[in-house]
Order: structure tokens, then sequence, then C-alpha cells
């Protein structure tokens, strides 16, 4: 006879470990820097979204940014996500369900997430992560109970469809000419509404899914070793891969930076190339990002919150309310650059754009901040739970 799944009770915060939620916050930034540009209205752009006609300024920022923050923090948050995700479903596990109890719950929580996404994406933002992340919760939940040897393998396997995927929409926009379609120039709310949804559907399934599984099965695999909640006890790997990571995908990144920056005008082909490499590489620097602020929690006590210092607390309050910071984002962002808001986006530059963005997430970390201080959870985070586990 089935056993009724135990009773679901919050981490207590005094109990959490620092570097998850440390990361997640530090690298809202990253993502707050990778979303605000795509909100401007340039006519014509190169692969990562920034003006082919900004300033010296802007092309510096944009430059910066390629090496260090497009396709790069993204990944970074699926290593995370896939962490978080197996470390849910062991605690599951732990406090008394069995495997199809724990799946049953991780595939709940998926569908909810999927549920966010539409609702970002119908509302605020086309870029909308949080519908992938249900997609693959779903699709991919057996991972989390996978053999070592199949999650490195499913990680090798789509690394290999990823390459096709980006190589596509490198010669699409090759194509195109770089004109950009970005629904956020649409004047009209409903329009833009329904150009939103329909970019969604397609980078969800597709683009999105390939780039976020490599660093989603590895995030599974450091989940199981316990490597962001000890990180003292694995010192050498993360350096090693902090180090080792970043600089893989510096490398990587900086012929498209010479692409995107103007500096050098390959062919299509060896254009559509080095957008490929910059893509691939990104999954180095995601998961030397989280490497590198694993250390750094490494030295607060082993990763107790309550040693870390005012700045660090800061940043993992923003963490523990990341699904609460990355949606205010999109509503500050909207009512900032959209033509039927601020409607900023059509004057300003990429260097601008970043400046709002570093200014918006320093908002959500000093609310975060304030929240935390106030034994107050994030809104998000309280809706998700309730919609996961019920009442209980």
């Amino acid at each position: 006879m089935s056993l009724s799944p135990p009773a679901i009770m919050s981490t207590p915060v005094a109990e959490r470990s620092l570097a998850p939620d440390l990361a997640r916050g530090a690298m809202l930034l990253f993502i707050a820097l990778a979303h605000a540009h795509m909100f401007l209205a340039h006519e014509t752009t190169g692969f990562r979204g920034y003006a082919v006609d900004g300033t010296a300024l802007d092309r510096v920022v944009a430059g910066l940014q390629v090496l260090f923050v497009d396709g790069r923090a993204l990944p970074m948050f699926a290593g995370l996500f896939g962490y978080g995700l197996a470390r849910l479903a062991y605690r599951r596990t732990a406090s008394g369900a069995d495997w199809a109890q724990a799946r049953k719950l991780v595939r709940r929580r998926s569908w909810w997430l999927l549920a966010f996404g539409f609702a970002h994406a119908l509302l605020l933002f086309f870029g909308d992560i949080l519908a992938a992340y249900g997609l693959i919760g779903l699709v991919f939940t057996g991972l989390l109970a996978a053999k070592d040897r199949t999650l490195l393998r499913t990680a090798g396997i789509v690394l290999v469809f990823h390459v096709l995927v980006v190589a596509a929409a490198g010669f699409s926009a090759e194509a195109a000419g770089h004109a950009n379609a970005s629904p956020t120039l649409v004047a009209d709310p409903a329009e833009a509404a329904l150009m939103r949804l329909a970019t969604w559907a397609v980078l969800t399934p597709t683009f999105y899914v390939v780039d976020i599984v490599p660093a989603f099965a590895i995030g599974i695999w450091a989940a199981r070793r316990r490597i962001l909640d000890e990180p003292s006890l694995h010192l050498p790997l993360l350096r090693r891969t902090a180090f080792g990571g970043i600089a893989v995908g510096v490398a990587g990144g900086l012929p498209l930076m010479l692409v995107d920056t103007q500096l050098w005008h390959p062919q299509a082909p060896a254009a559509v190339a080095v957008y490929t490499l910059h893509s691939l590489t990104g999954l180095g620097t995601g998961l030397g990002l989280a490497a590198l602020v694993a250390l750094v929690a490494a030295r607060s006590a082993r990763g107790a919150e309550g040693s870390a210092g005012p700045l660090a607390r800061a940043l993992a309050a923003c963490g523990q309310r990341s699904l609460t910071c990355y949606l205010l984002q999109s509503v500050a962002f909207t009512l900032v650059f959209v033509p039927y808001a601020g409607n900023l986006g059509a004057s300003l530059g990429d260097a601008a754009a970043s400046g709002i963005a570093v200014l918006v997430w320093a908002a959500t970390v000093a609310l975060a901040a304030w929240m935390a201080r106030a034994g107050v959870r994030g809104p998000f985070e309280v809706l998700l739970r309730r919609l996961t586990y019920g009442r209980r």
C-alpha cells in the first residue's frame, strides 16, 4: 500500500548553504545585463543583439558583455537549476517519499514553471527562461535518478544539437541582414503580446533547451557530491573549474566580440562559426562563474550565512528570492524601455541600457535584503511553493 507523501517544510534560512543563494543573487546581475539591451530599438544588430552603429562606449560595453555575460549567464543559471532540482528530489526522498512521489512533485512544479513562463512572455518579455526550465523538468526528470555516466553522455549529445541549432540561428540572422525583429519594438500592446508569445514559442523548445540541458545535467552531478553545499571540501575542483572554465569562455568568445563590435568583418560561414564557438564555450564560463562564487562562499565559515558580510548576505537574500527578482527585472525594463510605457528604448544606446540594468539589479538586491531583515519571503516563491505543494 502506498504511503501518503510526508509534509514538506521549508529549509530554514539559517540552515541554507550560502554558495547557491550567493551565486543566484550575483548572477541576476548578468541576467539583467543580458536582457536590457534586448529592449532597445536598434534597426540592425550583431549576433548578440547589440547595435552595429553604437558609440565607442557602446561598443566597449558590448564587447565586455559578449565576453563575460551573453551566453554565459544562462548556462550558469541552468547549472544552478539542475543542482537545486536534484537537492529538492533528494530532500523529498530523504523525508520518506519514494522516487515516484519525488518525480510527481518535480513534474508538478515544472508544469507551474511552464505556466509562469507563459504569463511572463505574454505580459513582459519574450526571452523568458522559466518555461524552458519547466519543459526540461518535465522531459528530463529521469536524469535526477540517472547514473553519472548517463548524465555526462546526455550533456554531450545535447551539445551536438546545440551546435546545430545555434548554427541554424546564425545563418538565419545572416540571411535576414541582422535586422532587429524584437517584439519590444512594437507600439501596440496587444500586437506586442502576440509577437512575444510567437517568439517565446520558438525559443523555448529549441534554443533555450539545448543551451540549458548540458549545464542542467552537470548541475545534477554536482548536487550528488554537495559541491556547492560544502565548497570547502572541493576547493581544488572549484579552482580548476573557475579559472579553466572562464578562460575557455573568454578564448571562445573573443572572435565574436571582434565581430559584434565591428572590428572584424568575416564572410557568413566564418561569422556563423565564431557565433557557434561563442555559444558552445559559454558552458565553460557559466560553470566557471558558479565555481568562482562557491570559492567566495567557502571563505565564509564553510558557507554559513550568519558569518558572511553584509554584501554577501544581501546577495544571498536576492538569490533566495531569485524568481521574484528575475520577474521584477522584466517589470522594470518594460516600464522603462517599451514604446507604450517609458519608451527610452527608442533613444538609448547599449551602454546606457547596461547602466539601467545595474541600477535595477541593485534595487532588487536592496529590496531582497530588506525583505530578509523583515522575515518576508519572495511573493512569487511563496506562490510557486503553494501551487506545487498545496496548503500543507
